[in-house]
């Protein structure tokens, strides 16, 4: 093989980046790569929501919940969340400047007229890693900002808000992007899917936006069994909270930790905190983000399961069940 004129590595061609929306195609990966890819994008990549919400004041129609969960969901800039603690490494007792962001909500209304609660209003406290995290991500005209509740004469709402960083595998507030597109083989030659039509699938079925950049199929060409995908195409669109090759890059060092941690692992030199017996690595799993404060050294974010139970074991210990043995899945299953 003629390494100068090939292609050695993944590469990266962008062709569309604006404020908050970005196209770009990844070649000279595989399909699992890429995949893995976009599913960090989308659950695990940190950013700051709004956590807990101290109510002082509130008159309004609507119940404390209510307004809690729409304070929630406002996107909140997080550029540089990577300065904050995350609250379970955190040594304090709830809250800090350390892991967490304070920002606060006082408005009364004293007019006839109905007035309106946004975004802008909430107060971003001192004492940040920077000056940009924590505030309201406003992209409309009239910097508004999310409508959070209306109040009357003489309703008032005061609160207290906690900002925390996150990842939107344990809630979809802390997601970066509101979608990531993901395609590849705009003509089918691999016919990876079979078209449902009714008379003629190419006159049926649309062509992708991406298909003008691959040479479509030689009609009566043979068909390649040994082929597979290598060049595929992202579409991310970003909510605000951070720009759209920031995501990417943050995704990518998520993946690049991810990976890290397996060769750890499987080099046998694993201290036994993630659920490995005797460095067997196999003590990955999804981790549930509620149960990390069973262990309050645990370090390591998202990425394992507190159970110390090791490689296949169940939470009952060994291979066995709460009803006894099963058979064939026992110690004397691995004898020979």
């Amino acid at each position: 093989m003629d390494y100068e004129d090939a292609e050695v590595g993944p590469r990266t061609v962008v062709r569309e980046v604006s404020t908050n929306r970005v196209k770009f195609d990844l070649v000279n990966v595989d399909l699992a790569f890429a995949n893995s890819l976009r599913r960090v994008i989308l659950a695990e990549v940190p950013t700051v929501a709004i956590e807990l919400v101290e109510v002082e004041a509130n008159t309004s129609v609507l119940a404390d919940e209510y307004i809690a969960h729409r304070l929630g969901l406002i996107p909140l800039n997080s550029k540089n969340c990577d300065l904050l603690y995350d609250s379970r490494d955190c040594e304090c007792e709830g809250y800090c400047d350390q892991c967490s962001i304070t920002l606060t909500l006082h408005a009364r209304c004293t007019g006839d007229e109905v007035m309106k609660i946004y975004a802008r209003d909430l107060v971003v406290s001192e004492g940040r890693p920077n000056d940009s995290i924590g505030r309201p991500v406003i992209t409309d005209a009239e910097g508004l900002g999310s409508v959070i509740c209306k109040l009357r004469k003489g309703q008032e709402l005061r609160m207290k808000c906690i900002a925390k960083k996150g990842i939107a595998k344990e809630h979809a507030k802390w997601a970066p992007t509101s979608a990531v597109g993901f395609e590849y083989d705009p003509h089918n030659k691999l016919r990876h899917l079979s078209y449902w039509y009714e008379e003629d699938a190419e006159a049926e079925w649309p062509k992708s936006q991406n298909a003008h950049l691959e040479d479509a199929p030689v009609a009566n060409q043979p068909f390649d069994y040994t082929a597979v995908p290598s060049k595929f195409y992202f579409d991310l669109e970003s909510i605000g909270n951070l720009e759209p090759d920031a995501v990417v890059v943050q995704g990518i060092k998520v993946l690049q930790q991810k990976l890290a941690k397996v060769i750890h692992d499987l080099m046998g030199t694993d201290d036994g905190r993630n659920g490995a017996a005797d460095g067997d690595g196999f003590g990955m799993g999804g981790r549930s983000p509620d149960a990390m404060a069973m262990q309050d050294s645990y370090a390591d974010q998202g990425y394992t399961t507190p159970y110390l139970n090791g490689g296949a074991q169940s939470a009952w210990g060994g291979a066995a069940t709460p009803y006894g043995q099963t058979p064939g899945y026992g110690p004397d299953r691995w004898a020979s």
